[in-house]
């Protein structure tokens, strides 16, 4: 069946209104940062991150939030559907309905001066969040999030409750996971946001594997370990690219 935006019309009706968002012309930089938007949804399903539509992405550019819109397969996503909102979440940009996930990207930019969001139900880091309380220090790359990285409490996916319960996991971190739901990463650019959120999901998939053996417990790290790499790691890559 086909995707249907708020008015009834078919999602790919957007493409008769390329270039615009609400009547309002849409900018270069607004165009390119959409475009990153969707390229980096796209790969959280290329990647197994999310299975459909279950997980979202978001990019601040000056004080508009462009965000993946509800229920749309990211395969759908144009140039031309471009979603945004202001920072009090009022529809600024498109027609179809923003992101169910809408507040915790909103708190995330209201509380830190992130400029790209990632929220996926990623597998072993859905499964960790079961478990514990927070993420044994099983690998010095901890230390690129901030620490060790923190479980939110449940609470029903759309709320502010769960904003609320995301941004006491993520105060001094970058990412968090969100029990019995996901992951949430943020970064200065799209790129980042989502190499936190793969980063997770590889160290959450190495703590179960490690902690499956019989008989058997991994050695973790040391907080004064992971402050250390964590230290190191800004000055990881190469200068001046």
């Amino acid at each position: 069946m086909a995707e249907q935006r708020r008015d009834g019309r078919d999602v790919r009706d957007d493409a008769k209104g390329a270039g615009t968002g609400q009547g309002r012309a849409v900018s270069d930089e607004t165009a390119r940062a959409w475009a990153g938007l969707v390229a980096t949804a796209r790969r959280t399903v290329a990647d197994g991150l999310v299975v459909g539509t279950s997980g979202n992405v978001s990019v601040r550019v000056g004080d508009t939030v462009l965000v993946t819109p509800s229920g749309v397969p990211y395969d759908r996503l144009t140039p031309d559907g471009v979603v945004g909102v202001d920072l009090t979440g009022r529809q600024v940009l498109g027609t179809l309905t923003p992101t169910s996930e809408l507040p915790m990207h909103l708190a995330v930019y209201r509380a830190t001066d992130a400029r790209a969001v990632v929220h996926t139900h990623a597998v072993h880091a859905t499964a960790v969040s079961t478990l514990v309380r927070e993420l044994p220090l099983i690998h010095y790359m901890a230390g690129d999030l901030g620490g060790p990285v923190r479980v939110a409490p449940y609470a029903t996916y759309g709320t502010e409750e769960l904003a609320e319960n995301m941004l006491r996991a993520l105060a001094d971190r970058a990412a968090c996971l969100l029990q019995n739901h996901g992951t949430l990463a943020h970064g200065a650019t799209l790129d980042q946001a989502y190499d936190r959120t793969a980063q997770l999901e590889w160290m959450c998939r190495v703590w179960l594997t490690a902690s499956s053996l019989p008989g058997l417990s991994p050695t973790l790290l040391s907080a004064e370990q992971v402050r250390e790499a964590g230290e190191r790691l800004k000055e990881y890559g190469q200068r001046g690219r």
